[in-house]
């Protein structure tokens, strides 16, 4: 029996907050944005979440299809409109509007 695989789909996930993270490197900067971002997802969002981790030195194309402006960047694809967040998202209860997981 042939073993099925979920794809990565942006667009189509309901429910299940999909998110892009684009760092540049291992400066203390994009280490600061990873850390706090997971202590938020695990915090807020267990189990419904895929957070993407983009590093623009390896994945310049990925980072230019994006149309970045600064980094570090958070991109919420879903649910709801996409939003961009810039920082090291360290003020959580800015990071949580931006989410749109509290007001």
């Amino acid at each position: 029996m042939a073993e099925k695989r979920a794809t990565f789909d942006l667009k189509n996930h309901k429910g299940i907050y999909v998110l892009r993270l684009f760092v540049t490197g291992a400066s203390p900067n994009s280490a600061r944005a990873i850390s706090n971002l997971k202590k938020i997802c695990e915090e807020y969002l267990k189990d419904s979440y895929e957070l993407e981790i983009v590093d623009v030195y390896q994945q310049p194309t990925v980072a230019m299809s994006e149309q970045l402006i600064a980094l570090p960047m958070l991109i919420k694809k879903s649910p709801g409109m996409e939003r961009r967040l810039i920082g090291d998202m360290s003020d959580k209860q800015k990071v949580l509007k931006g989410l749109e997981i509290m007001g």
